[in-house]
């Protein structure tokens, strides 16, 4: 990678947690309640068991391959040219993600906030920040991170704490949703709002101690997984699923309901929006790091500064292609279902041929011995 060891277990744990908390924290209850109605949150934890399983397939493959990245080792898994044709698909699922994810906070700043602003100006203001962070080091990128999930944690805590008091416990039953299918499509749905996690494949090289990899991973993926259980739950609890399906943002209007006691804030939404954009500020800037990162090292090339720039007008273009949020919501859904065949599917298939490789050679040696 060329950057000093520097990372931290804590600094990846928490890089993980603001990318994993992003855009999707607001469509997340209605996308369970769809799936599962009072079983949304049932189909919470089980996206989040699967998203798990998919992050510890790459931690797992990262500590096998600590000097290196998805990309490089892939090449030597699969072979010089395979490795490099899978990791294509790889980096454009992530230019695909990070021009949506920058569509739908276009679209929820120009329908909540700024009415009167062309949704361009949002979109393309949010990249150009993205873009520009991104041409400091993995360290720089890794106390970006650091600095904001406080301001992105706490806020969200207090909303779900302030908001119980509004719950009523007999929406969250039955517990378990009638429809299964639904359920298992509403599950591969909201395990793709963990697909940033991949990140992880970046930071392992530039770990101090990468054999703690994994730890980081449990404590990212058990902190950012919680909070969206809570939300999911707090959500379900105050509205019901019956309203939660006729609201486009149902976090937002849980932000907008809740009230501070000694009416201290008489608005907790627009607090929450300010925390919102810092989220999904972090998840671009992890997508896009990723990608311009995969790039560099696909083409060999020894800095990955100039590549900011050069991605920036693909990744709008992608982001402005849904003719609106309806239709950008269907294509989220699809694309982060498919997307898990990259995800979760396609690090498994390595790890399952890199063991059997280890194992090839370890019977080879033994029978030279």
């Amino acid at each position: 990678m060329g950057d000093p060891k520097e990372i931290t277990t804590l600094q990846t744990s928490t890089i993980l947690i603001s990318t994993i908390i992003g855009v999707g924290v607001l469509p997340l209850p209605l996308f369970a309640v769809r799936a599962g109605d009072t079983g949304a949150p049932l189909v919470t934890l089980s996206g989040i068991a699967l998203a798990a399983i998919g992050l510890f397939i790459i931690t797992v493959l990262g500590m096998r391959h600590p000097e290196k990245t998805i990309i490089t080792y892939s090449q030597e898994i699969l072979g010089k040219w395979m490795g490099r044709f899978c990791s294509l698909f790889v980096i454009f699922f992530f230019l695909i993600l990070t021009g949506l994810a920058s569509r739908e906070f276009g679209e929820v700043v120009v329908s909540a906030v700024l009415r009167e602003t062309p949704l361009e100006v949002t979109v393309i203001v949010m990249l150009l920040l993205a873009c520009l962070s991104c041409r400091n080091n993995i360290n720089v990128f890794s106390y970006i991170h650091n600095f904001y999930v406080p301001m992105i944690l706490a806020p969200a805590m207090i909303v779900v704490v302030l908001s119980l008091k509004n719950a009523n416990i007999l929406y969250l039953r039955p517990l378990i949703g009638t429809n299964f299918y639904d359920m298992f499509t509403g599950m591969l749905t909201i395990s793709a709002l963990f697909q940033g996690t991949f990140i992880i494949t970046m930071i392992i090289p530039s770990m101090k101690t990468p054999n703690k990899a994994l730890k980081a991973s449990f404590w990212g993926i058990s902190i950012s997984g919680g909070l969206y259980l809570l939300l999911v739950i707090a959500t379900v609890a105050v509205f019901g699923p019956e309203e939660i399906k006729q609201i486009f943002w149902p976090t937002l209007e849980l932000a907008r309901t809740t009230t501070v006691p000694g009416n201290i804030l008489q608005r907790l939404d627009v607090i929450f929006l300010a925390v919102w954009v810092t989220a999904v500020f972090t998840t671009l800037f992890s997508s896009y790091f990723f990608t311009i990162h995969s790039i560099k090292e696909i083409c060999h090339l020894k800095d990955h500064k100039m590549l900011s720039y050069f991605i920036l007008p693909f990744v709008f273009i992608l982001a402005m292609v849904p003719k609106d949020i309806l239709q950008l919501y269907e294509v989220i859904q699809y694309v982060g279902r498919a997307g898990l065949l990259i995800t979760i599917f396609y690090p498994g298939l390595l790890l399952l041929i890199d063991f059997i490789k280890g194992w090839r050679r370890k019977k080879s040696v033994s029978q030279q011995l």
